[in-house]
């Protein structure tokens, strides 16, 4: 590792509902005053004091709320898509590459943006951390894992068993960090709710989705490479969205970066049927059917939970840009993964999947023009590439925990989860950490 001495920062934490301002300490998620749920945002010094790497994500290092930086970590990658372009009816189309396409430059570990979150949020914490707990629906936690284990952070993942199909790596895991599987139905809002009850363990702390500046900062390289190569902003800007902290950092990026008078990209945000909770809350149609969750190709972008009320969230950052959301079905979604790979030659994973097919839909229907300067996040790809390139061993998980069902089931994992730890004795939950 290398970079400022931990406990250096060259910015402040900034409430986006009161304004207060907050040293960082590494872990901090929320405004300590009495006010409505709001995000904090970092506010840069701009003394120019800290040097990035002279490549990869940490170029960036002077505007990432970081303690610390990691060698060699890949960036994201930006390049034109004229050829795609014009199968979908875009004459300015770019792409964001996020994954594993060597020929192009691209080497991000675990083959999604969820690399570009990990790094920064690792990079933020304090020198004697406590342990993370992080849920996901794979990438994320295979994200973590990987950076986790090269650095040695202790991090507690929670994911449905689905999510293992995801979590295979170039070597073992190390021992720091532990994956926790939820066997039989659970999904990624169990795997949310059990972690609620998990980060409240002694020595245990939320790792906060989107809450964390370390993930909106990190994700919003994106933005900043496509600044770089552009030479401006995007006019539009669309990702396949979950919780939404992808896009919402990609905002906070551009309005850092805009100049004048210049217009923030609009953001198309985009969700895979029939389990569509942003979608519903945009259009005000009442919660997304639970029953349903299981549905979507793409199930990263199942978070029950979603940020959309609170102040600086995907309904403040929609309307700030004169966004939309988009909805695609799976068939689409694997049609448009398929034109991916004819066009470009390389795979594609199912949430840039169904943001190049809600693009395409869009284009359709005139709400977005034949000559906009268009960026598309390919939030994943070259999975299946990996595999070809590299000989990958499946996670083991520390411990598996077949799900009882949504009512007794986190406070029974964290029982399990405590049991392992310590040996014995009911689970020990603080009050409102």
């Amino acid at each position: 590792m290398s970079g400022a001495r931990p406990g250096t920062r060259h910015y402040t934490l900034v409430c986006s509902s009161c304004g207060t301002r907050y040293a960082d300490d590494g872990l901090l998620l929320d405004c300590a005053r009495g006010h409505e749920p709001a995000f904090l945002r970092t506010a840069y010094d701009g003394t120019g004091t800290r040097v990035g790497e002279s490549s990869g994500l940490f170029r960036y290092a002077p505007l990432l709320p970081v303690a610390r930086t990691f060698p060699d970590v890949p960036g994201p990658v930006v390049l034109p898509a004229e050829r795609l372009g014009r199968r979908i009816g875009l004459d300015r189309l770019w792409v964001a590459f996020n994954g594993h396409w060597p020929e192009r430059g691209a080497q991000l570990p675990t083959c999604t943006f969820k690399d570009l979150e990990a790094y920064t949020v690792l990079g933020r914490l304090p020198a004697d951390p406590p342990v993370l707990v992080i849920p996901s629906a794979g990438n994320t936690a295979a994200a973590f894992a990987w950076a986790a284990t090269k650095y040695r952070v202790p991090c507690l993942l929670v994911v449905p068993a689905p999510a293992l199909e995801r979590m295979r790596f170039p070597a073992p895991l190390d021992p720091c960090v532990r994956l926790v599987v939820l066997d039989g139905t659970a999904t990624y809002s169990d795997a949310i709710a059990c972690a609620d009850l998990l980060a409240r363990l002694p020595g245990h702390h939320a790792e906060g989705g989107a809450r964390n500046v370390g993930r909106r900062d990190g994700l919003g390289t994106v933005m900043r490479a496509a600044a770089e190569e552009l030479g401006r902003l995007p006019e539009t800007y669309v990702q396949a969205v979950g919780s939404g902290t992808g896009a919402i950092g990609a905002h906070e990026t551009a309005r850092r970066l805009r100049t004048g008078d210049e217009a923030l990209p609009r953001l198309l945000m985009c969700q895979n049927t029939p389990f569509t909770p942003l979608y519903d809350a945009w259009r005000d149609t009442g919660p997304a059917p639970a029953h349903r969750e299981h549905e979507p190709l793409a199930r990263e972008l199942t978070n029950r939970r979603p940020p959309f009320t609170v102040r600086g969230g995907v309904r403040d950052v929609l309307g700030e840009s004169g966004g939309a959301v988009r909805c695609t079905d799976n068939e689409s979604a694997l049609a448009a993964m398929a034109l991916f790979e004819e066009v470009e030659g390389i795979d594609i994973e199912p949430g840039a999947g169904v943001a190049l097919a809600a693009l395409a839909d869009a284009v359709r229907a005139g709400q977005v023009r034949r000559d906009e300067l268009v960026l598309l996040n390919i939030t994943g790809g070259g999975r299946a590439r990996q595999a070809r390139d590299l000989a990958l061993i499946p996670a083991e998980p520390w411990l598996c925990v077949p799900w009882p069902g949504r009512d007794t089931g986190p406070l029974y994992v964290a029982e399990q989860v405590q049991r392992l730890l310590t040996g014995a004795g009911p689970v020990v939950v603080a009050e409102g950490r």
